[in-house]
């Protein structure tokens, strides 16, 4: 589940070796499945180990996962690295926000999750963001746009060049393409 480097594992073991015995090491997630998902590391004395913790095992130490967290953290990885600026711990859990889907997922489940992961962190530098409402008899996926999209001149380009490319590029023998259904109403970012 958590991939920890050899320099991390040996960080770790320096590090709970300053701590009461059975201290363990406790990878979490804050807010899992959500844009607010923040990983994170921390001591676990004995007293705050539970029931269902998930134990891993490493060389000289444990660290513990909890049954929230485990899915957000598939693939997750623990490095430590160093160099001319100092020491630093780096946690990389690509699952965090949005568990990934298996790639025989249904097809509305693996393009909602590839809109949510490459598409929607593109998005975000401009206030926008899109969601997958359905995949039409015909093979079109169904997009609504919001945020900074709301009204944007650009959506049309947006929609054709980059978000159909990408998703056709991946999925295109599933797909025929993708079609817009949000009405652009009036708001704060509507282009007139």
């Amino acid at each position: 589940m958590i991939q920890i480097s050899d320099t991390a594992q040996e960080h770790f073991v320096k590090l709970l070796s300053q701590q009461a015995e059975g201290t363990c090491i406790r990878v979490f997630v804050v807010n899992p499945g959500t844009a607010q998902a923040e990983c994170g590391v921390s001591y676990c004395p004995v007293e705050a180990i539970e029931a269902d913790d998930i134990r891993i095992e490493y060389n000289g130490f444990a660290a513990l996962v909890d049954k929230d967290s485990e899915k957000f953290l598939v693939d997750a990885e623990v490095d430590f690295v160093s160099d001319q600026m100092g020491s630093q711990l780096t946690l990389k859990a690509p699952n965090a926000k949005l568990r990934k889907v298996d790639d025989d997922a249904p097809l509305f489940d693996r393009v909602s999750y590839f809109l949510q992961t490459e598409v929607n962190p593109q998005l975000a530098g401009h206030g926008g963001e899109c969601s997958l409402m359905e995949i039409t008899e015909d093979g079109y996926a169904i997009l609504q746009f919001g945020g900074g999209c709301n009204g944007c001149s650009q959506i049309d380009f947006t929609l054709k060049e980059g978000i159909e490319k990408q998703l056709l590029e991946v999925m295109g023998s599933e797909l025929k393409g993708v079609k817009d259904m949000t009405e652009h109403e009036r708001g704060e970012h509507s282009y007139y």
